[in-house]
C-alpha cells in the first residue's frame, strides 16, 4: 500500500463526489444524498486505513509529500505540497465524522427544499476544501484551500438567495474573509523574501533553521507573524472581526453547524498551530495572539448572554471558546488547544442541530410554567457599569459599526470621489497612458534610476484607484467589470517596471484575467440586452430566478477574475508578489489591497445582479425579512 495514494484520496474522493452530484437531476434527492454520504464514508474508511498504516510502519512520524509542480522557473516554483502530522489527523477525523453527521441530518432536514441539490453540492465542495486546507504543506497550497473555503461559505450563507438578509450578510461575511486574505497574501510575499524559497511547514519544524533566520531578521519575522494573526482572527471571528459570525447564521441550520459551529470557524486555530514553530520564538507575537484571544473571550461571552436568537448565542459562545484556544496556543499548549477544539466542535454541532427543537420546548415551558425572574440588586462594580456593559453587549461592542466605518466605508468614499473615471475618460486618458507605459518600457534603459523606482508605485496606485472606483460603482455593472480588468492590467505593468518579469510569467497571470474577463463581459452584455430596465446595482435584482445557468457561468468568470484557483491567475498572483522587493511594502500593500477590494467588488456585482428578491413583480417573492 502506497501511503501517498491514501493521502491523495482524502482530497480526491470528496472532489469526485462533488462532481457526481452535479450530474444528478434536481428531483433525485435520494441519489444526491447517497453520493454525499458515500463520499464521506469512503473518506472515513481510507482515513482509518491511513492511521493504521502510518502508526504501524512509520510510528506517526510527520510526512511531507511534494505532489504536483504547477509552475517552475529558475528562481521560483509553485508546488502543491501536502503535510501530515498529529494536528492534521485530528482535523481530518473531526471533519469527516461531523460532515457525515451533517449530510445524514440534511437528507431529512432539507427534504423538498428548493435548492436541495445546490446545498449538497456546496457542502461537498466545502468538505473537499476543508481536507485540501488541512493537508496543505505550504502557504500556496493553504491559500488555495483558504479561498475555496471562503466562496463555499458565501454560497451557503446566501443559500436562501431570494431573500434580502441572507444575500446581504453573505456579502458581508465574504468581505471580512477577504480582509483575512490580505494577511495570507502579505505573509506569502514576506516569506518568499524571508526564507528565499517557498518554505514548507515541514521545514519549519527544524528549530535551528528557524532560529537562525529569526535572529537575523527579527522585524520581518514579526511582520509575518502579525499577518498570520490577522488571517487567523478574520477566519475564526476573533476581535475585531467577531461581528460577522452572527450574520452568517442566515443560512440553513446544518450549514451553520458545520461552518460556524464546528469546522470552518476553527481554521484560524489551525493556522496558528500549523505555523507555531515559526512564531513561538517571538514573544511579541505570542503576546499579541494571547491578547486577541483574551479580548475576544470577554467580548464573545458578554455578547452571547444577550443575543435574542439561540443560533447567535451559540455562535458567540463558540467565538469566546476559540478566543480561549488562542490564549492556550500563545502559552504553548497547542495539544490542549486541540482537545479543547474537538470538544467545542462536537458541542456546538449538537447545540445547533437541536436548536429548532429547543426553541419550541422553551416556548412551551415558558407558556405553561412561567415564573417571574427575581431582581438581584447586587452588581459587580456597580449598577451603572453593569448596565453599560449590557448595552455594549446588545450592540455587539459596535464591532460591525467599526468595521464598516473604518475599513469598508473609506474605500467606498474614495471610490465615489473618483467619479471622473467614466467610460469616456477611461478610453481618453487611462488606455493611452497604459499604452504609453508599455512603449516607455522598451526604452527603460534611458530612464533615470529614481524615475524607474518611482514608476511601479504610481502604476500600482492607479490600479488600486481603478478598482476602488469599481467598488463604489452602483449604476453601470459593465463599467465596474471593465475597471477591474484594467486594474489587473495596470498591476501587470507595475510589476514589469519593478523587476525582470518574463512574458511567460505575464501570460500565466493575464491569461486567466482576460479569459474570465471576456466571459463575464459577454454575460453582462447578454443580461443587459434582456433586462435593460433592471440592469443596475442600486438594489438586488435576483436574476438567477430566470437565468440560473447564466448565473453559474458568471460566478465562474467572477471567481476566475478574482484569482480563485480555477485559472492560471491564481498562480500569476503569487508570481506577481515574487517580483515585489523586500523593501517595497507600499507597493505590496497597493497590490494586496487591489486583489482584496477587487474580489469584494466582483462578488457584489454578482450578488446585486443575480441574488435577492426578484425585481419583476410577476415573480413570486418571499415575505419581507426584519
Amino acid at each position: 500500500m502506497d501511503i501517498n495514494y491514501l493521502i491523495i484520496s482524502f482530497v480526491l474522493l470528496p472532489f469526485l463526489a462533488f462532481l457526481l452530484t452535479l450530474f444528478v437531476p434536481e428531483k433525485e434527492e435520494s441519489w444526491i444524498a447517497r453520493f454525499a454520504s458515500a463520499g464521506v464514508a469512503l473518506n472515513f474508511v481510507s482515513l482509518v486505513a491511513f492511521i493504521t498504516f502510518w502508526g504501524l510502519s512509520l510510528n506517526f512520524l510527520p510526512l511531507n509529500i511534494k505532489e504536483i509542480t504547477l509552475y517552475e522557473s529558475e528562481h521560483y516554483a509553485f508546488v502543491i505540497d501536502f503535510y501530515m502530522d498529529f494536528a492534521s489527523i485530528v482535523y481530518l477525523l473531526i471533519g469527516t465524522f461531523l460532515t457525515f453527521l451533517i449530510v445524514r441530518y440534511s437528507n431529512y432536514y432539507m427534504h423538498l427544499e428548493v435548492g436541495y441539490k445546490r446545498f449538497f453540492a456546496v457542502i461537498q465542495f466545502f468538505y473537499f476544501s476543508y481536507n485540501f486546507t488541512t493537508l496543505a504543506g505550504n502557504f500556496e497550497t493553504l491559500f488555495a484551500g483558504w479561498e475555496m473555503l471562503g466562496i463555499s461559505s458565501f454560497l451557503l450563507v446566501a443559500f436562501y438567495r431570494e431573500r434580502y438578509l441572507p444575500v446581504r450578510n453573505a456579502v458581508k461575511v465574504f468581505s471580512i474573509y477577504r480582509i483575512g486574505d490580505v494577511g495570507i497574501i502579505l505573509a506569502m510575499w514576506a516569506s518568499h523574501h524571508f526564507w528565499h524559497e517557498n518554505i514548507t511547514f515541514f521545514k519549519l519544524t527544524d528549530t535551528a533553521f528557524v532560529t537562525e533566520h529569526i535572529s537575523q531578521h527579527s522585524g520581518e519575522a514579526l511582520f509575518i507573524a502579525v499577518c498570520i494573526l490577522v488571517a487567523a482572527a478574520a477566519k475564526s471571528a476573533q476581535f475585531p472581526f467577531s461581528s460577522w459570525v452572527a450574520r452568517a447564521m442566515e443560512g440553513p441550520t446544518p450549514s451553520s453547524a458545520i461552518f460556524y459551529g464546528s469546522l470552518s470557524i476553527h481554521f484560524g486555530v489551525y493556522l496558528l498551530i500549523r505555523t507555531m514553530p515559526f512564531w513561538e520564538q517571538q514573544m511579541a507575537a505570542r503576546v499579541l495572539i494571547g491578547l486577541v484571544g483574551f479580548i475576544t473571550a470577554i467580548v464573545g461571552y458578554q455578547t452571547a448572554r444577550v443575543q435574542p436568537t439561540i443560533k447567535t448565542q451559540i455562535a458567540y459562545a463558540s467565538v469566546a471558546q476559540i478566543g480561549i484556544m488562542f490564549i492556550e496556543i500563545a502559552l504553548g499548549y497547542e495539544k490542549f488547544a486541540l482537545m479543547h477544539l474537538v470538544g467545542n466542535a462536537f458541542l456546538r454541532t449538537y447545540q445547533l442541530l437541536v436548536s429548532p427543537s429547543v426553541v419550541s420546548y422553551l416556548i412551551r415551558e415558558q407558556f405553561y410554567h412561567f415564573k417571574e425572574r427575581e431582581d438581584h440588586q447586587n452588581f459587580f462594580l456597580g449598577k451603572r457599569f453593569h448596565y453599560a456593559l449590557y448595552l455594549l453587549a446588545l450592540r455587539e461592542f459596535h464591532l460591525d459599526f467599526l468595521m464598516t466605518t473604518y475599513i469598508f466605508r473609506p474605500f467606498k468614499h474614495i471610490g465615489s470621489k473618483l467619479n471622473f473615471i467614466t467610460y469616456k475618460n477611461v478610453f481618453a486618458y487611462f488606455v493611452p497612458t497604459y499604452v504609453l507605459g508599455w512603449v516607455l518600457w522598451f526604452y527603460k534603459d534611458d530612464l533615470a534610476s529614481k524615475v524607474w523606482d518611482f514608476i511601479p508605485i504610481v502604476f500600482g496606485l492607479i490600479a488600486l484607484l481603478l478598482i476602488m472606483r469599481a467598488f463604489a460603482e452602483r449604476h453601470y455593472p459593465v463599467h465596474a467589470w471593465i475597471l477591474i480588468i484594467l486594474g489587473h492590467l495596470w498591476i501587470a505593468l507595475a510589476v514589469i517596471y519593478n523587476e525582470k518579469f518574463s512574458f511567460k510569467e505575464l501570460t500565466w497571470y493575464l491569461s486567466g484575467v482576460l479569459l474570465s474577463g471576456f466571459g463575464g463581459w459577454l454575460c453582462l452584455v447578454y443580461l443587459r440586452r434582456r433586462e435593460s430596465p433592471n440592469f443596475n446595482m442600486y438594489r438586488y435584482q435576483g436574476h438567477s430566478k430566470e437565468y440560473p445557468y447564466l448565473a453559474w457561468v458568471f460566478l465562474a468568470c467572477n471567481l476566475g477574475l478574482m484569482g480563485f484557483p480555477i485559472t492560471t491567475t491564481f498562480i500569476g498572483e503569487d508570481l506577481i508578489f515574487g517580483h515585489v522587493h523586500q523593501n517595497q511594502l507600499i507597493l505590496a500593500f497597493w497590490l494586496a489591497s487591489s486583489f482584496v477590494i477587487g474580489g469584494i467588488a466582483l462578488i457584489r456585482i454578482y450578488a446585486r445582479l443575480f441574488l435577492g428578491i426578484h425585481s419583476k413583480t410577476n415573480q413570486e417573492a418571499p415575505l419581507q425579512s426584519f
